[in-house]
């Protein structure tokens, strides 16, 4: 494109056009607060000029316009200049220069405030005129200045807080872009509007110059302006497309913090400012936290003050004390996201001491340093309780993983930091994790599980320079697939690479394919801010990365991918966090912007301009990623590439020819970056790429090497030598080789199957680096077989073989020490010790012990020395070859097929000498089982050492743990014969501990060793002994373990004896089940039998059988050894639709050889055309069906069972008035079956009153057709219904309107069509019709409006509105409580459906509440009106008014009749008229003709007699007496007018009006 002479002799011109650092840049005029900016930059350089000299320039530009671009550039200059108002005179006169740039991007400018006034900053220096050589000089305007801008920008703009400065900017932008187009802009515009203005003959001088001009030019300058012109089109065009496109989205970005706050150590008292400086679109919001509190400036006034300007905040504590030593967070959010920053504020004291005073309850500080309050480094001690183990998710689902922290020492209102990691990284609190401290207990919560959570999850909490960390494994199974065989969602959905052109996106393809392989992946992408996805591809690619193009650039998008089989598309992944479509650099640039309103300058130089320079050729291309869907190319900016922006342009070439093709003809890549599509698949390519920008198209570069279209990343070979270890219980460890040769290697999946199930479930649904895992989640006991695969982009590989099959159980380790030795007996030359077994046997049984020993002389110890060389089975050894008194020392060491463990502790120092105490020794070999929540059993062994005498007894003592030692108690006041105790009444959830001492003759002994600490609590899982009693009567007690180990054995005691060798008792074990048989149960074997599980941390059972569990049992064995069939219901007859008769009995339980014998009156009876039977083993139901009961049916019924050795029987007697009911009701459910084979009736007639108080005659219908007919009838005479039923919904009606005492009888409807009848009657009589009426008049009750109250002229009148009245409702009036007497001033009555109550000439004794009530003859229903107060006073007054009217009304002088309305007389005649008039005084009798006063005179006389006839007469009439008359009557209540119309005429001219009335009627009836 070639570019016009003003804008190719300078080189700044397109590098502010691509830089969009610079688009604020030239904004010289600062914001006020009420005035908008007028933006006219590089305008100011005009504005010294004269107006003579912008006319001169634009004469000599027209000339050197074509007249098509003089309009279009005329039209947008004008269209610029008229929406702007400019403030001042230099404004005015630089306003074309700016509108030439803002109407270019912003022709509406409604947005712009009007009539403001700008500030102009100082002028900018004006630049040197440039010397252009040969052609360009010749064509530059006359007097044309150059005004060069090389500014060095040092505070640049950020995104504006409104939409109008946002367009401002963009206008600025704009302006700046176009900056030396502008001079011509004003000469066009100037010149268009001189044209509209000129005159014919001007316009035709014009015309004939430029002609002359045209002439004068040569065919290059005619071209090169022709070029001109079609570039500022494209120009026009491409800045309206740049402002279609803008918006606030591709400025959208996350906070970040510029300035972080800085952590300060200050001395009391003083203060303290801490700082930060945030940038982000739209402006974050800043909150500051104090231990994760938000700090409340109001709830401390004075204490806090919080500033935020010019995206500089501010929290400053003032006066600061020891209780604002914390850690205080800044917290920055927007739409897009949060961010904090932490600064810790440390307070010192000028003395070591510590003022507790100071802390107040909840105050708490982090340890991130390690000086206590104290001054010192202390040593904690840090301990997980209550740990979260390895757990096991579902996609979608929440999980929530937490353990108990105990630190010691504990150091009140400090608290340590709590840190998780997963797999090595931090965890960050985000809106799929949440983190919580609560004080002793920390929680990380995932409120909705992906498989990108699974891994390694750990804590770590660190006390100053001490910390502690505690793991576990967190594995994620995929979400229920909406299709079932679809494929599993992939996971980590990542950007790799984004540009403007382009973004990269990965993922990991998942572990489960849905039982078929996976045939590729859809991805979807979604602007930020909307809800609308979109595909991006059409075809499915396989390989894990591909390239988002059609992108638009700035906006950020989020993207997730779904796997595809031949099944259908499985579930979408997690989606990605939002991406910028942007340059990295543009993007760095972005963020690092702060969002502080422009302060800065633009310090502006004067440069001499330098001609266009082409770029150079890029360098370092090369492929970086090769599919068969896509090749990445990438590549460096040239070195010689001027001072602007560059394109590029990039080619592909098939190998074997020169023929290079340019692949993005129309779309320019911006960004070094570029992903080519459409290449053919196997087919070799090159590539090269070449740099343009306003001064032309440069070299191309070096070309690629050959390049074949296809996955050049290989899917990684199979793993080897699978070998799995046993780990625990539940788990395997499987370890690998790895993959070889493979590249970008993601990790490997592993699965399990159980051996011989042929069905594989994947162990992870995260690919796991390294060459070993653990399985968790395994049957115990079950055989497994593992096979492992490798993943990378390119996709999944082969299955690896699969490994030897291992049996799940924990690995076997050598035991852990034994502990609490002790002496149990002491001799001149031996002793005998004692100790404890070792809390973990390793995996395996205890084999045996071996005992160390050294003398101990002068308290400094000698060499240890083996005291037996054959490992001892029990708890207990004799050591001979002693001393006498010697003090010794003792180790013992427990041992087991995996070999020797660890030596105990060492012992105390025991002296070898000769016991010769009394009383016995210390009971040893305590044992702790059958622990419950309020109950155990302890057990234990006779003291080696008896004393003088043997032991009689033992006493057992117990205390809680945390107990001091005077606070032991006995549990039992006489001695105990027996070695073992059932201790009860403990409190659940204490720790307790026990001893036991023997006793003989000479008295108590010496305490055992302590036995415990043991809390008190029923385990989760626990079990009991259970007896049974099976179908042969035998008699067991049984028992299950789900907790043991490969080694474990049941070991069965009687009364804490083992029963080996019992013969009243047999034990089968197999499995994790037990069971001891009683051969044959008696007193005998009355005691407490009990399980125990050896290798197990105590686990047991134990169940007592006393004389009366004996006796229940015994009987049960009887009960089973002979047998009943137990049944659910007993024989029963019921009687069927169709007259059947249904004899039936239910037992409990049926075998499939279950037999019935079915006997009436003592003989068995068979199926037969009479007799139907029937045996539902499954239900246990046995039937008989007879079609009808006859008389020779009655007796006796029985059903005999047989079943197995159990027998049962059931019999039903069907005599006398039982039989007779019965056969009557199987004969009327027969008929009734005949009776529905036609039209008849579901439901029978019944009546319904309606809201509206009618009554609704209805009955329901069935088996209806269009032929079936219905008719009514009452009393016999059928009813004419108006409308035909059409039987829709199956309901007949007969609607009675006002029904009353009339409509009493009986009343019937029947249906009848060709298939039969059916009738249906009611009774409307006697009592049935009072209830009917007693409902009607509850309705009509019901229907009563409130009682109102009307004034009269004869009272007043109280009322109430009814639906209808029947005189079956009795209407009561009260008044006060008190029935009313009815006289002739009260009255009560019915008018229509108006109830009333009249009170003529009311006085004030009538006030009062006044109580209608309506009688329906059940129930009262009562209205109330308070008549009193208010309401009377003002009834009482218009009664009073009314009264007078009435009175007025029937005085008023008034004509009662005699005068007609008109009176046609012929001309001398004679007029009498007489009327009567009436009124009470006597009325005034006036007249009037015409409206005017009449006299009486000898021509008309008018007379008045006796008050009541008025006589009107006139001797002779002529003509002069035709017109109106009026007879007025007045006296003091009123007057009135009778008027009346005389009509005189003459015989002669009536004749001749007559005559051609014939003629006009003939007229009209034409």
């Amino acid at each position: 494109m070639a570019l016009p002479f003003y804008q190719r002799s300078h080189q700044h011109y397109d590098l502010s056009y691509r830089n969009k650092d610079l688009r604020t840049t030239m904004s010289h005029y600062q914001q006020e607060k009420k005035r908008s900016a007028i933006y006219t930059h590089g305008s100011t350089a005009y504005s010294s000029r004269s107006s003579a000299a912008h006319r001169q320039e634009s004469e000599a530009f027209s000339q050197a316009s074509a007249a098509s671009y003089q309009q279009q550039a005329a039209q947008a200059y004008s269209l610029g200049a008229s929406q702007y108002s400019l403030g001042s005179e230099v404004s005015r006169k630089t306003a074309s220069a700016y509108d030439y740039g803002y109407s270019h991007g912003r022709t509406d400018s409604s947005l712009l405030l009007e009539d403001y006034s700008s500030k102009l900053s100082p002028q900018i220096k004006r630049a040197k005129r440039s010397l252009l050589p040969g052609e360009e000089t010749e064509n530059l305007p006359g007097n044309y200045m150059v005004p060069i801008y090389s500014g060095r920008q040092v505070h640049i703009s950020g995104v504006r807080d409104t939409e109008e400065e946002r367009i401002k900017e963009a206008a600025a932008y704009i302006a700046q872009r176009t900056l030396l187009a502008s001079e011509e802009a004003i000469a066009a515009s100037q010149q268009a509007t001189a044209s509209k203005q000129s005159k014919v003959s001007k316009q035709a001088t014009a015309s004939l110059q430029r002609e002359e001009t045209w002439e004068k030019k040569s065919r290059s300058v005619a071209i090169r302006e022709k070029a001109e012109e079609l570039s500022l089109r494209k120009t026009l065009e491409e800045t309206q497309a740049y402002h279609g496109k803008l918006n606030e989205d591709h400025l959208l970005h996350a906070p970040e913090f510029i300035i972080k706050p800085r952590s300060h150590t200050v001395w009391e008292n003083e203060n303290v400012k801490l700082h930060c400086s945030v940038a982000g679109w739209p402006e974050p919001r800043l909150t500051w936290y104090k231990n994760q509190v938000p700090i409340n400036v109001h709830a401390n006034p004075g204490k806090y003050i919080i500033e935020s300007r010019y995206g500089m905040h501010t929290l400053e504590i003032s006066k600061c004390d020891f209780e604002d030593t914390a850690q205080y967070r800044a917290s920055a959010m927007n739409v897009q996201g949060e961010l904090s920053a932490y600064a810790s504020v440390v307070v010192k004291r000028y003395k070591g001491e510590l003022d507790e005073t100071h802390f107040r309850a909840g105050a708490s500080m982090p340890l991130s340093f390690a000086v206590t309050p104290y001054g010192y480094a202390s040593k904690f001690e840090i301990h997980f309780d209550d740990k979260f183990d390895v757990s096991f998710g579902r996609e979608g689902e929440t999980m929530s993983l937490g353990c108990r922290v105990v630190i010691t020492p504990e150091i009140k209102h400090f608290q340590p930091e709590v840190q998780w990691y997963r797999n090595g990284a931090p965890v960050s609190p985000s809106k799929w994790v949440e983190t919580r401290w609560s004080g002793d207990r920390a929680t990380l919560t995932f409120s909705h599980l992906n498989k990108e959570d699974e891994g390694l999850y750990t804590i770590r909490v660190r006390m100053g320079e001490y910390y502690e960390q505690y793991s576990a494994y967190v594995f994620v199974r995929d979400a229920d697939a909406e299709i079932e065989g679809a494929p599993a969602a992939p996971l980590d959905v990542v950007s790799l690479d984004a540009n403007k052109d382009y973004i990269i996106i990965s993922w990991k393809q998942p572990a489960v394919d849905g039982g078929s392989p996976i045939l590729g992946y859809f991805i979807d992408k979604c602007e930020v801010g909307t809800d609308s996805w979109s595909q991006c591809n059409d075809t499915p690619v396989k390989f894990a990365r591909f390239p988002v193009t059609g992108l638009i650039e700035g906006r950020s998008y989020i993207f997730r991918v779904r796997a595809v089989n031949k099944t259908g598309i499985g579930l979408p992944s997690r989606v990605s966090e939002p991406v910028a479509a942007l340059d990295p650099a543009e993007k760095a640039r972005l963020k690092s912007r702060p969002s502080a309103p422009w302060t800065g300058q633009i310090i502006v130089t004067e440069e001499e301009p330098t001609e266009g320079v082409i770029p150079g050729p890029p360098t370092d291309l090369s492929v970086t990623e090769a599919t068969r869907s896509y090749v990445v190319l990438s590549w460096k900016p040239p070195g010689q590439r001027g001072h602007e922006g560059i394109m590029y342009f990039v080619e592909k070439c098939d190998v074997g020819t020169e023929n290079w093709q340019r692949v993005n003809t129309e779309l320019p890549v911006k960004s070094p970056r570029f992903a080519l599509f459409d290449l053919v698949e196997g087919k070799s390519y090159r590539f090269r790429v070449r740099c343009s920008n306003s001064a032309g198209v440069g070299e191309p570069s070096e070309a690629t090497e050959v390049t074949v279209v296809g996955d050049k990343l290989d899917i990684p070979k199979a793993p080897g030598k699978i070998i799995p270890s046993r780990n625990t219980d539940t788990s395997v460890v499987v370890s690998w080789e790895e993959s070889k040769d493979a590249k970008e290697l993601v990790g490997y999946y592993i699965e399990s199957s159980v051996v011989g199930s042929g069905k594989w479930e994947p162990c992870n649904n995260n690919p796991v680096k390294g060459s070993r895992f653990t399985c968790h989640g395994l049957a115990t006991g079950q055989s497994y077989i593992f096979r492992v695969r490798a993943v990378n982009a390119a996709g999944l590989s082969d299955y690896s073989q699969d490994s030897e099959a291992i049996e799940v159980k924990a690995a076997i380790a050598a035991p852990s020490p034994p502990y609490d030795i002790t002496c149990l007996e002491s001799f001149r030359d031996s002793m005998v010790l004692g100790w404890k077994q070792p809390d973990t046997t390793g995996g395996a049984e205890i084999t045996g012990y071996y005992v160390n020993y050294r003398e101990v002389t002068g308290g400094v110890p000698g060499k240890w020395r083996e005291a037996n060389i054959k490992a001892v089975s029990d708890a207990a050894y004799k050591i001979s070859n002693l001393k006498e008194n010697t003090v010794y020392q003792f180790q013992v060491s427990a041992m087991n097929i995996a070999g020797l463990g660890v030596p105990s502790a060492v012992s105390e120092c025991f002296k070898c000498e000769e016991w010769t105490i009394a009383v016995p020794g210390p009971p040893h070999s305590l044992k702790l089982s059958e622990v419950r929540k309020n109950s155990l059993v302890l057990q234990w062994k006779p003291p080696v050492y008896s004393g003088r005498t043997p032991v009689t007894g033992y006493f057992v003592d117990l205390k809680e743990a945390s107990a001091k030692d005077d606070q032991w108690r006995g549990l039992n006041e006489a001695a105990l014969g027996n070695t073992y105790l059932r201790v009860q009444g403990l409190t659940e959830g204490v720790s307790y501990v026990f001893r036991v001492r023997a006793i003989n003759q000479a008295g108590v002994g010496k305490p055992s060793e302590l036995a415990g600490p043991v809390v008190a609590e029923t385990r989760p899982g626990t079990k009991e002994v259970v007896v049974n009693v099976d179908d042969d009567g035998v008699i067991s007690l049984n028992y299950e373990c789900d907790q043991m180990t490969p080694k474990s054995e049941f070991v069965w005691s009687k009364d804490y004896v083992p029963t080996e060798d019992s013969p009243r008792v047999e034990v089968e074990s197999k499995g994790n089940k037990t069971k001891m048989t009683f051969q044959d149960l008696g007193t005998d074997d009355l005691g407490t039998y009990s399980c125990d599980v050896t290798d197990t941390d105590g686990i047991a059972s134990s169940y007592l059988i006393d004389e009366e569990e004996m006796k229940r049992l015994l009987a049960l064995s009887q009960e089973h050894k002979f047998p009943t069939v137990p049944t659910k219901s007993e024989l029963a007859v019921e009687i069927l639709e169709k007259g059947q008769v249904r004899f039936w009995m239910q037992a409990e339980k049926l075998s499939g050889n279950a037999k019935v014998n079915y006997i009436f009156n003592e003989k068995e009876i068979f199926e037969g055309p009479k007799y139907k039977m029937h045996i539902d083993r499954n239900t246990g139901v046995i039937e008989m069906f007879m079609e009808k009961l006859q008389d020779e049916d009655e007796g006796t019924y029985t059903f005999q069972i047989q079943d197995g050795k159990a027998t049962g029987h059931s019999t039903l007697v069907l005599i006398g008035d039982v039989y007779k009911k019965l056969q009557k009701e199987a004969e009327f459910q027969r008929q009734e079956w005949i009776r529905k084979q036609g039209p008849h009736f579901a439901e029978y007639l019944s009546w319904e009153v309606t809201g509206e108080c009618n009554v609704l005659l209805k009955c329901k219908v069935a088996n209806i057709k269009k032929e079936t007919h219905i008719v009514w009838y009452k009393d016999e005479r059928e009813i004419s219904v108006d409308e035909k039923h059409d039987f829709k919904d199956g309901i007949c009606t007969l609607l009675i309107t006002e029904f009353s005492k009339k409509d009493a009888g009986f009343y019937e409807v029947i249906l009848k069509d060709d298939r039969g009848k059916d009738k249906s009657r009611l009774k409307l009589v006697d009592e049935a019709f009072q209830e009917l009426m007693t409902e009607v008049c509850r309705k009509i009750a019901l229907s009563a409006t409130d009682l109102k109250i009307q004034s009269t002229a004869e009272g007043i009148r109280l009322y109430s509105f009814v639906t209808y009245y029947l005189d079956d409702l009795k209407v009561n009036w009260s008044h006060n409580g008190t029935g009313i007497k009815y006289t002739d001033r009260v009255k009560s009555g019915v008018t229509g459906e108006q109830i009333w109550l009249q009170i003529n000439e009311p006085t004030p004794n009538d006030k009062g509440k006044y109580v209608m009530e309506l009688f329906d003859g059940k129930t009262g229903h009562q209205k109330t009106v308070d008549l009193s107060g208010q309401a009377f006073d003002e009834a009482f007054a218009e009664f009073q008014r009314l009264k007078q009217a009435a009175i007025a009304e029937k005085n008023r002088a008034r004509v009662l009749g005699g005068l007609p309305d008109v009176v046609t007389i012929q001309e001398g005649k004679a007029l009498n008229l007489t009327c009567n008039v009436w009124g009470d005084p006597t009325p005034e009798v006036s007249w009037l003709k015409n409206e005017k006063p009449l006299a009486s005179d000898d021509h008309c006389s008018l007379k008045f007699e006796a008050g009541k006839t008025a006589f009107f007469t006139i001797s002779g009439v002529s003509t002069a007496d035709s017109g109106k008359y009026g007879l007025v009557v007045k006296n003091k209540y009123g007057s009135e007018t009778s008027d009346f119309t005389v009509s005189v005429f003459i015989p002669e001219e009536e004749a001749r009006k007559g005559a051609p009335e014939p003629q006009k009627g003939n007229h009209k009836s034409k």
